[in-house]
């Protein structure tokens, strides 16, 4: 549902875009960008003598003012330019798989007031991820995956009142998750956290956060997540795997919600719950715990892998060896 938002969003820009030229200081300001990636060859469009709502590649205007600014898949040498915030205009900021582009998000991004989506995938930015990116009220996506950002995780993401998904995985960052992600101040988002340096035990307040896709994988987390179980949840998607979780998995209540678990990789204990077989997982992982029984029999459990059920302590029954 927020994929098909998102995509709605993408045609409203593009399908009711006006023809009039674009503004010269919008012009220009995207002159002074190109220029700081070191004028690449995917900006060849980009051509000072041609109107850039008209004939220049990732770039979207209405009104004759920029509402979407697209770079990717290209090499570029350089920051990102100050002079960004000018666009003052931009609903829609997306740069991906730019190999070259160095630094961190400047302080002038704040200036974007509608900005509603905005990704930085794939990039060589650095640094801690800024605390003022909380300024930004209206960002319902906020994509900062696959880069060399650092530090701690802002605590002040959750004052963003309408975010519906954080992507905050592949980078090096450091420490545990906020507090206060158990008090978003909108409505709960979809979060990933997956293949960082974050360590830890998870702060007691995320019990009172509802998470529909939750991703912690690839961490050193501590302690027990049992807290993001429950009957009363509506959790979709929820990946613990590759940390250090310690808790008995016969003991939780399973969302009815659930179609993707995986929990492999940890020192999780105890037997599988038989509410197991009611779901309808796709997706199912508990391999490398220490788990113990017989696997309940029924629903979809006996479609899985022997893999995905292998190496713990005295699991058995289908599709494992018979107990």
């Amino acid at each position: 549902m927020k994929l098909l938002n998102l995509s709605l969003l993408f045609f409203f820009i593009i399908f009711f875009t006006r023809s009039e030229s674009c503004k010269s200081n919008d012009k220009t300001t995207l002159l002074k960008i190109k220029k700081s990636l070191n004028n690449p060859r995917i900006l060849d469009s980009w051509d000072p003598l041609t109107d850039c709502c008209t004939y220049w590649i990732g770039v979207v205007c209405n009104h004759g003012r920029i509402t979407g600014l697209t770079i990717a898949a290209g090499e570029v040498v350089g920051e990102i330019a100050e002079e960004i915030g000018d666009l003052r205009d931009l609903v829609i900021l997306d740069w991906s798989s730019l190999y070259g582009l160095r630094g961190t998000i400047p302080r002038s991004i704040t200036k974007l007031k509608n900005l509603v989506y905005m990704r930085f995938r794939i990039t060589e930015l650095s640094g801690p991820i800024p605390e003022y990116i909380s300024e930004l009220q209206n960002v319902t996506f906020l994509d900062l995956s696959f880069n060399r950002f650092n530090g701690s995780i802002p605590g002040s993401i959750s004052q963003m009142p309408k975010l519906e998904a954080i992507q905050l995985n592949h980078n090096k960052l450091t420490g545990s998750i906020p507090e206060s992600f158990g008090s978003f101040l909108g409505k709960v988002p979809d979060l990933f956290l997956g293949n960082n340096h974050l360590s830890g035990k998870i702060p007691k307040t995320l019990s009172k956060s509802d998470f529909n896709t939750l991703s912690l994988s690839g961490n050193n987390f501590s302690g027990d997540a049992s807290m993001f179980f429950g009957h009363n949840r509506t959790t979709v998607r929820l990946d613990l795997s590759r940390n250090n979780f310690h808790f008995d998995l016969s003991k939780v209540k399973l969302a009815k919600s659930l179609v993707s678990l995986d929990l492999s990789h940890n020192r999780v204990f105890g037997e599988l719950p038989l509410e197991l077989t009611k779901l309808r997982l796709d997706h199912f992982n508990i391999s490398f715990n220490r788990l113990c029984g017989t696997i309940p029999q029924g629903g979809l459990l006996q479609n899985f892998e022997v893999y995905e059920f292998s190496n713990n302590l005295c699991l058995c029954g289908a599709p494992l060896q018979r107990c």
